[in-house]
This record gives structure tokens, sequence and C-alpha cells, in this order.
């Protein structure tokens, strides 16, 4: 009976010091994994960044003629508003 009870302790105690290893090992590793994932997330998004600064102006040629009867009526009412105000009065000096 006690050598069974050794065993057991000995199992145990090999099982804890296992799963205190283990534990460590995953804190490191999540933390290091962690920290990765935030460098790449950060480099992702300045690459990500770059890459919307490229495309945006050719996207923006390639809806031109989409847009170019809307800009040209917010063009013409643009005018017809800046050419109908009258000039502001200017004080005169005394």
């Amino acid at each position: 009976m006690i050598e069974l009870m050794v065993i057991f302790l000995v199992v145990g105690g090999l099982w804890l010091v296992g799963s205190l290893v283990g534990l460590v090992f995953k804190l490191t590793f999540g933390l290091i994994g962690g920290l990765f994932s935030l460098l790449a997330g950060a480099l992702g998004i300045v690459i990500s960044g770059l890459v919307m600064l490229l495309v945006l102006p050719v996207i923006a040629l390639s809806l031109l003629p989409v847009l170019l009867p809307a800009l040209l009526v917010f063009g013409l009412i643009w005018t017809i508003v800046h050419l109908a105000r009258k000039p502001l009065a200017t004080p005169v000096s005394r």
C-alpha cells in the first residue's frame, strides 16, 4: 500500500512539474507570439496605407467617366451661385 502511495506521489509530482513547465512555455510563446502579431499588424497597416496611396488615384481616374455628369452639374450650380452673389460693400474710410 505504501509503495502504491509513493508511486502516486511521484506520478502526481511529475505531472505538476510537467504542467508548470507547460504553463511557462505557453505563457512565454504566447507573449512572444502576441508581440510578433502586433508588429505584423502594424506593418500590415503601413503597407496597406502605402498601397492605398498608390491605388486610390487610379481608382479615382477610372471612376471619372461615371462621376463626370454629377461633377459638371455641381460645377454649374457653384458657378451660378458664385456669379449671383452681390459684392460685399466695402466700408468707406473717413
